[in-house]
């Protein structure tokens, strides 16, 4: 639309070109609403939102159509215009700048509508209608540059319309990020910050309170929508999520209003972000009223922070505590002796005076000829008394001088640069062969020139430049709106954000100083889920934002001691988790010691074990010379008991801490003691055989066991496992290990077998000796009772057999200490087996049946044989 306005307007130009000489006068065809004006050597445009909205149109095409009827009056958008008519007679006044140049303006109601924003500027592109008018469409335009306008929308349809006439626009209030590229908008500048650092320092601000869940309420225009994408794009570096985005406009229905709001009252963010300007607030902020939201933190954007005309006693229960950046606000001296003095009777042909005499008096100014205007018959006329001075209102509320000091800057900014161009000598100037600007009839793109380049400081120390996108410096102060005693607001300067200043220094907050929604110092809380506290970590929702998580336990092992953990920490191999899951502690040690009752249980019956065995070696020496021991072989016998006591107390060594010391020890002593034993009940097993061979006739087979062959039977069978043993510690000797495989949480200390096969060959070989034994005595399982051991020793061996294979699953799927403890209870199971099939028979003959323990009865039994 708009660039086939630009291309209609120069086509009608060209017309008028082409018409006869009579006729080549450039004017406009319609009347458009009517501004102010002061004449003077170069005139200065300017568009202000004098209105908030034109009232509706409804065209037939069958008359002509009316002029566009503006509604709801703008008090402080009229006190922007008259800091403009304020600073341009400040300058005018000034001896040193511009002193042979006098400045006058032309200022337009734009109606914040594209439509009168467009009309303002075609009105400021022509000359002004009247009988002297001559201008034709050859002529230069009526204005320079134009102050204006305030929104972005209303700005990009304006300089798109004069950015074909090379005139420049510098807006006071347009920050749209989208008006910084030159390419689309090459005579635009501005003395607002850009949107871009603005949404730099709400970032910074949401950042800094760690408000991870917020929405988003923007204005359906460029404005807003720029500030979405801006805001979108720079919080995605942040662990910052959007909750919801939705848009109003001042052509929003009731019904969007409710939908906006409902919105709001679902969503658990509880920080919501306006990107609006003030009109549009006060709807969204109405609505929220009706439907009882009271509990959300409004961050404002520059376009209202600032707005005093919001807060009522209506409204004033949600704004409290609304915080946001504005501009950098300076007390301009003298303005407000200026405001106070407005008075239709000194601006006659000012529309927008007349205006607010009816608004703020409620009374009706009068024409010179003492009639009163058709659209203010319904007022009772004015006495001419009435003075701004007497009542407070927003138009002479110079409390917060934000907007109109950036309208301040952009008029001086303007007056600095025909200051330089009217200081230009020829030699030094910018343009073709150093040539300096017209100084007359002053050129658009010229002057435009100048306005770019222009450095100055004002009276308040701040610096006024623009960068090559035709943006300040930008700086933001953070405003906070409290509540007085009186229940009007102040804002109160929380803080600033500079992006002038190094990285790191640029944002700076008084935390302590802000009053927030709800409560005074209690920050408030806006997420998606509440923060995982220590011993949990965040687990992403599937289809949801980060922000959105589950808060999973830690497993075991693992801990996160901060809140909001990504992820959770494994504890160093030495360490475990404690039950909150928030903090390693050292692993129980675990092992079986004398200490408990399992150690001490298992110490008393391998002591008890060993006396026994010394109890029944007591006996056996007692009657060493009676038949029965004699004829038992005392020698063995004694040999198996010293080599069962040694099984006994071998097991203790299983008990308490290992070292390297007590693993060797408790391997190598049990495999030798157990072959010592299994050795002497294999050669006590051969004897018995080769005894009842030897009473066969012919038969001297006992000469080849006599006593001298039974030791070295021993001695041989025990030296090969003592071998095997000092081969095993000489080369990879068994060493105490920490076992974490079955118990996480606890350290297992045990000993590991060092070398495997030395391990198997050692175990194996009491099992080969048991196997040899117990054939050699079932082969002997027949011979007569009471005479010969074959069937005690049978029945030993199976005992040890049963015992040590059930031992191996016990052994396998016990944990921890108890590991141990089965081993130490196949030890002692296997040797009380031994002893009591072996030795407590002949105990029993000896100390209870002693009648039985006699040459006669023996050599009876060896005659029934």
């Amino acid at each position: 639309m708009l660039p086939l306005a630009i291309w209609t307007l120069s086509f009608l130009c060209a017309i008028q070109a082409m018409t006869p000489a009579t006729e080549t006068a450039c004017k406009l065809r319609e009347k458009f609403n009517p501004g102010v004006s002061q004449r003077g050597d170069v005139i200065l445009g300017g568009l202000f939102p004098l209105h908030f909205r034109t009232a509706p149109v409804y065209n037939t095409f069958r008359n002509k159509p009316q002029p566009v009827r503006c509604l709801q009056f703008r008090h402080r958008e009229l006190r922007w215009a008259h800091t403009m008519i304020f600073a341009i007679e400040e300058i005018n006044s000034n001896a040193q700048l511009l002193p042979n140049l006098t400045l006058g303006y032309q200022i337009f109601d734009s109606c914040h509508t594209h439509s009168e924003s467009l009309k303002g500027v075609l009105k400021l592109l022509n000359k002004e209608d009247g009988p002297e008018s001559r201008s034709t469409c050859a002529d230069l335009p009526s204005v320079s540059i134009v102050v204006g306008d305030a929104a972005s929308s209303e700005s990009i349809a304006a300089s798109r319309l004069l950015a074909p006439f090379h005139i420049g626009l510098i807006s006071y209030s347009s920050s749209c990020t989208c008006l910084s590229d030159k390419s689309e908008f090459p005579t635009f500048l501005r003395t607002v910050p850009s949107d871009a650092v603005q949404i730099k320092a709400l970032v910074r601000l949401v950042g800094r309170f760690n408000w991870a869940w917020v929405g988003v309420v923007a204005e359906d225009s460029e404005y807003g929508r720029f500030a979405i994408l801006s805001f979108l794009e720079e919080v995605s570096t942040f662990e910052t999520c959007i909750a919801f985005i939705e848009f109003i406009s001042a052509a929003s229905t009731r019904s969007k209003l409710v939908q906006v709001t409902e919105t709001m009252k679902k969503s658990s963010a509880k920080v919501v972000i306006v990107f609006t300007f003030e009109s549009d607030t006060v709807s969204l902020v109405k609505e929220m009223r009706q439907q009882n939201i009271t509990d959300v933190q409004l961050i404002a954007s520059e376009g209202w922070i600032t707005s005093a005309q919001l807060w009522t006693e209506e409204t004033r229960e949600i704004f409290a505590g609304t915080i946001g950046f504005g501009i950098r606000r300076e007390d301009i001296p003298g303005l407000r002796e200026f405001l106070v003095q407005v008075h239709p009777s000194s601006a006659p042909n000012n529309p927008f005076v007349e205006e607010l005499w009816r608004e703020v008096f409620g009374c009706s100014v009068q024409t010179s000829n003492g009639t009163v205007k058709e659209t203010a018959a319904r007022y009772q006329p004015c006495t001419g008394t009435e003075s701004l001075g007497s009542v407070e209102n927003p138009f002479t509320d110079v409390s917060q001088l934000t907007i109109a000091y950036n309208v301040y800057k952009a008029v001086y900014a303007i007056a600095h640069a025909l200051h330089n161009l009217q200081s230009c000598e020829n030699g030094r100037g910018p343009f073709a062969n150093t040539t300096c600007g017209q100084k007359t009839n002053i050129l658009p793109w010229q002057l435009l020139h100048y306005l770019r380049e222009v450095q100055f400081t004002n009276q308040f120390g701040e610096r006024v430049s623009f960068d090559e996108n035709g943006d300040p410096i930008a700086s933001y102060d953070m405003i906070n709106w409290q509540r007085r005693p009186d229940g009007s607001v102040d804002f109160v300067k929380v803080g600033y954000y500079d992006a002038a200043l190094p990285a790191g220094e640029e944002f700076v907050v008084d935390a302590d100083g802000i009053e927030w929604h709800g409560s005074r110092h209690n920050v408030p809380v806006s997420v998606c889920t509440d923060s995982c506290v220590p011993g949990t970590r965040k687990g992403a929702r599937q289809g949801q934002p980060i922000c959105c998580f589950d808060c999973l336990p830690c497993s075991e092992g693992a801990i996160s001691n901060q809140t909001d953990s990504t992820e959770c920490m494994k504890c160093p191999i030495d360490y475990w988790s404690n039950d909150r899951r928030d903090a390693c502690v050292p692993k129980q040690i675990e092992f079986l010691s004398f200490g408990e009752s399992m150690g001490v249980t298992l110490t008393a019956i391998s002591v008890c074990g060993a006396c026994v065995t010394g109890g029944v070696a007591a006996v056996f020496l007692r009657f060493i010379n009676t038949p029965i021991v004699r004829a038992n072989n005392s020698e063995l016998s004694f040999l198996l008991l010293i080599s069962l006591m040694l099984c006994f107390l071998c097991s203790i060594a299983f008990i308490g801490q290992p070292t390297p010391w007590s693993c060797a020890m408790r391997h190598t002593v049990f495999g030798i003691s157990f072959v010592l034993c299994i050795s002497c009940i294999l050669s006590k097993t051969l004897v018995v055989l080769m005894a009842f061979k030897a009473t066969l006739p012919s038969s001297n087979v006992m000469r080849w066991f006599g006593p001298a062959q039974q030791r070295s039977i021993v001695f041989i069978s025990t030296l090969i496992q003592v071998i095997v043993c000092a081969v095993w510690l000489a080369t990879s000797p068994p060493f105490p290990t920490q076992n974490t495989q079955y118990q996480n949480a606890k350290i297992i200390l045990e000993c590991a077998v060092g070398s495997t096969l030395a391990f198997c060959c050692a175990f194996g070989y009491i099992g080969l000796l048991a196997c040899i034994c117990l054939v050699l005595a079932f082969l002997g399982r027949a011979l007569p009772d009471k005479f010969n051991e074959a069937k005690f020793i049978t029945f030993s061996m199976l005992i040890f057999f049963a015992v040590w294979l059930t031992f191996v699953p016990a052994y396998v799927s016990t944990p921890g200490k108890y590991t141990v403890a089965v081993e130490i209870f196949a030890i002692l199971a296997s040797s009380f087996g031994l002893l009591s099939c072996i030795f407590i028979p002949k105990c029993y003959i000896i100390l209870i049946k002693p009648e039985e323990n006699t040459k006669k009865q023996m050599m009876g039994r060896a005659e029934r044989l």
